[in-house]
């Protein structure tokens, strides 16, 4: 009954009586908390609005803890404590951050022992833990903010597991008493190791399942509590995603974990981790006559201009691979917060591989792919990096006759839509198109005012422009402040009214200001869904009709009429 509808931190109670959820019906991402009696089906009176949808149970099965964003700036930055069937107006504030800088937040560990209120940013993290059977107790403080330490924690046994970079920039494992957190008391559990990034554990009784990244690839490791063998479970892919899914239970030798490649549905698999053997559990359904064998992967290396070697992972449909230079491609990225893009599938993709359009991820500087360097080189005063690489990888595909700079189009949202601006800027004579998604291109403005959403949180990420050298150096690059008279691709940009994220009126400015200044005659278009919030349309098919634009837009261009 809504144009717009987002469900987020569906959760049950201990007792699995109760089903709490959080609804969002506009795209602001300000969700109200519901709640649902799973045994009578009824929903409950209680209904708490305008908050994240961040919330965790007690285990007395009637109060949860949830998070609290501010209006403005849409921070998360205060925890509060309800009851059921209290009135929400009354919920007691239990934690406030106040530094600007941070975001706060809630969860429960695995064990069910203890909820913890975390305080997060770019460089720092700062945990507090409560005992779940004591709702109205007192949180305690696990050690104080250290900037520069990023860590995270859980729970087992009588230790907490500690995932810290301390003296290790590619994270290291630890534990510590539960009854003694000072830092003085950290005993390692897993080394730092320069060639692998360690980016989180599964906790079960009698097995540690530590999910790393190395090559740029994830990988699982199972390794038993009692000093038995280790091993990695093996993908036999060259390009894929993997991790480790949803697992509630402690007492079972099976990790289930997530799998997919750009040939392989999403598939969800039981593992056992003490026979070897897998399952496969359920695999998105692909309709049509769709046959993995038709396409193929590879993994490629570019070498981006100051030496550094660049993966790139491409998909396309075999017997229409000519390698001449004569195949459309079409190259995505991201770039930024150490998020890694991995090559996963699309069952929407294959419209563009069945007409001979190839498809890649050029796995740029700024993402985490090839450890925690990987990122710092790509952000900051190195943030011009995760741009030259995009340029690079396209000019490599260029070289190796993948496609031709008449027929490559790249594509990038959000933060990726900053390098989309980039791009556009710096070597517009590379791509015959840009895809610009939410993109975030009026860096200057946005960075210098406080107020509005993600920015003082940010500094980290992009440099405080209210220090000269920062400022410098972003406007260097900032897509909106670089628009020049110069000859553009064709472009095609997307934007939300309701964007939280990225306000919808940087991409119309920019467009604007493109409008004015290109000297080419080639498409610019501006498409507003004046019913979204910054992950676009929602619903079953919206988001559907939403590619299918794109893909027309590249069909188009490329004279492909069938």
């Amino acid at each position: 009954g809504h144009t717009f509808f987002s469900i987020r931190g569906m959760d049950v109670s201990t007792d699995n009586s109760i089903v709490a959820f959080g609804v969002d019906t506009v795209g602001r991402r300000f969700y109200t908390i519901s709640f649902k009696n799973l045994e009578s089906k009824e929903m409950l009176a209680d209904l708490i609005p305008d908050v994240t949808g961040n919330f965790a149970w007690a285990n007395d099965n009637k109060t949860i803890f949830y998070s609290k964003q501010d209006p403005e700036t849409l921070r998360s930055f205060q925890i509060y404590r309800h009851e059921l069937g209290t009135d929400p107006a009354d919920d007691p504030l239990i934690y406030q951050e106040d530094d600007v800088t941070f975001d706060s937040y809630v969860w429960k560990t695995k064990s069910d022992r203890y909820i913890i209120v975390a305080s997060t940013q770019t460089l720092a993290a700062e945990y507090r833990f409560l005992d779940a059977d004591n709702p109205t107790g007192e949180f305690t403080l696990f050690m104080p903010r250290e900037r520069g330490h990023e860590y995270s924690i859980d729970h087992f046994g009588d230790y907490f597991y500690i995932v810290s970079n301390w003296d290790a920039v590619n994270f290291r494992l630890l534990k510590t008493p539960v009854t003694a957190t000072a830092q003085e008391n950290w005993e390692e559990v897993i080394p730092h190791r320069e060639d692998v990034l360690l980016e989180g554990i599964e906790i079960f009784k009698d097995y540690l399942v530590l999910q790393e990244r190395k090559d740029g690839l994830n990988q699982i490791r199972i390794a038993p509590w009692d000093g038995g063998e280790e091993h990695y479970i093996d993908f036999g892919e060259p390009a894929y995603m993997a991790y480790v899914s949803t697992n509630p239970e402690f007492d079972t030798p099976i990790v289930r974990y997530m799998y997919s490649s750009l040939t392989t549905p999403w598939s969800t698999y039981d593992y056992n981790m003490a026979t070897r053997e897998q399952e496969l559990m359920k695999r998105d359904e692909v309709l049509g006559d769709f046959d993995p064998a038709d396409y193929t992967t590879e993994r490629l290396w570019a070498t981006a201009r100051d030496g550094v070697m660049v993966p790139i992972s491409l998909v396309y449909k075999t017997e229409l691979m000519k390698k001449d230079g004569s195949n459309p491609l079409l190259l995505y990225a991201y770039g930024s917060y150490g998020a890694s893009m991995d090559a996963t599938f699309s069952s929407v993709r294959l419209t563009l591989l069945d007409r001979g359009v190839s498809y890649a991820i050029a796995h740029i500087r700024g993402g985490q792919e090839l450890g925690r360097w990987w990122y710092d080189d790509g952000k900051l005063l190195k943030k011009k990096n995760t741009f030259t690489d995009f340029i690079d990888c396209a000019k490599y595909l260029c070289d190796e006759n993948y496609t031709a700079a008449d027929k490559l189009f790249a594509q990038g949202g959000s933060a990726g839509g900053l390098l989309m601006g980039a791009i556009a800027n710096m070597a517009p004579e590379q791509f015959k198109g840009i895809l610009a998604h939410v993109p975030w291109v009026d860096v200057i403005t946005t960075m210098l005012d406080p107020s509005i959403p993600l920015t003082t949180s940010e500094y980290d990420e992009w440099g405080d422009p209210n220090v000269k050298e920062y400022y410098d150096y972003m406007l260097s690059y900032s897509p909106y402040d670089q628009v020049t008279a110069q000859a553009y691709p064709n472009m095609l940009v997307t934007t939300s009214l309701h964007d939280s994220q990225v306000q919808y009126f940087e991409p119309a400015k920019w467009v604007a200001k493109l409008r004015v200044m290109k000297t080419d005659d080639n498409l610019l278009l501006l498409k507003t869904n004046m019913e979204a919030g910054h992950g676009g349309a929602s619903g079953r098919f919206q988001r559907y009709r939403e590619y299918a634009l794109y893909y027309a837009w590249i069909f188009d261009l490329l004279g492909i009429t069938e």
